[in-house]
C-alpha cells in the first residue's frame, strides 16, 4: 500500500478525503470516504470519535463560520490535490444541531437583508420622484414655455437610474443649467425633428444634427419666451 501523504499540521482537528482506497487501521472498515490520521495511520471518523458530525461542504463562508461557531467539536476536511502537490480546504464537519442553528441565523440575516433590500428601493424610489419633480422644475424655470408633462417626461427619462444619461452624471444630479439644457435639446432633437429617420437613412450623425440644428433652436427660443396660460 502506497504511503498516505500526510498534510501540513494546522490548529484542530483535520479530515482527510482520500485519493486512493483506504481502511481504518483499527476497525478494518473501508474503503473510507474521510479518514482521520493518527500516528501515521487512518482512522475511520467513529473510531477516531467524529463520526457523529456531518459534512458542509466549502461555499457559504458565513454558514461555514456560524456552525463552527455553534459547535462543540468540529474538524477540517481538505483533500491532496495531485496537480497543485497541496492539501486543499473541501468543508468541514460540524454537529448536526450547530449546523442548524446556524442556517437558522443565516436565514434570518437573508430575511432581513431583503427587508433591508425593500427598504432602499421605496427610499430610493421616493428619492428619485424628488429629483424628477425638482429636475422637471429646473427645465421648466429655463423654458417656462415647455408644458409641463413634457418637463416630466424630459426630466424622468434624463435620470432614470441606470441609463447613464445626463440626468444620472455629477452635473446633472446638481441641476447645472448645462445638464438640463442637454436633456432638453436631446429630446427636442429625437422627438421635434427627423433626427432619428436621418440617421436610419444613413446619414452621419454630425451631418443629422447640423440639418436639424435650425429647428432645434427654434423649439427652444419658443420654449425659452414667457407664455401664459401653459402648464
Amino acid at each position: 500500500m502506497a504511503p498516505l501523504a500526510t498534510p501540513p499540521p494546522r490548529t484542530g482537528l483535520l479530515v482527510i478525503q482520500p485519493l486512493k482506497r483506504r481502511q481504518c487501521a483499527e476497525c478494518h472498515a473501508g474503503p473510507l470516504q474521510m479518514l482521520v490520521l493518527e500516528d501515521g495511520s487512518p482512522r475511520c471518523l467513529d473510531c477516531a470519535d467524529l463520526g457523529h458530525l456531518v459534512f458542509l461542504s466549502r461555499g457559504d463562508t458565513a454558514l461555514t463560520r456560524r456552525s463552527r461557531e455553534e459547535s462543540a467539536l468540529s474538524a477540517v476536511v481538505v483533500r491532496f490535490n495531485r496537480r497543485r502537490s497541496r492539501y486543499e480546504r473541501q468543508g468541514v464537519l460540524v454537529e448536526e444541531a450547530g449546523l442548524a442553528r446556524a442556517e437558522e441565523r443565516c436565514l434570518a440575516d437573508a430575511e432581513a437583508r431583503r427587508r433591508r433590500r425593500v427598504r432602499d428601493a421605496r427610499r430610493r424610489a421616493r428619492e428619485d420622484v424628488r429629483f424628477v419633480e425638482a429636475f422637471a422644475g429646473e427645465i421648466r424655470r429655463l423654458f417656462p414655455g415647455c408644458p409641463a408633462d413634457r418637463a416630466r417626461d424630459i426630466a424622468a427619462h434624463a435620470s432614470a437610474r441606470g441609463s447613464g444619461r445626463v440626468g444620472r452624471s455629477a452635473a446633472g444630479r446638481a441641476l447645472s443649467e448645462a445638464a438640463v439644457t442637454s436633456a432638453v435639446v436631446a429630446s427636442v432633437r429625437h422627438m421635434d425633428t427627423p433626427y432619428d429617420q436621418l440617421l436610419m437613412s444613413g446619414v452621419p450623425r454630425h451631418e443629422a444634427r447640423r440639418r436639424i440644428a435650425a429647428a432645434v433652436e427654434t423649439t427652444l427660443r419658443g420654449w425659452r419666451a414667457e407664455v401664459s396660460g401653459l402648464g
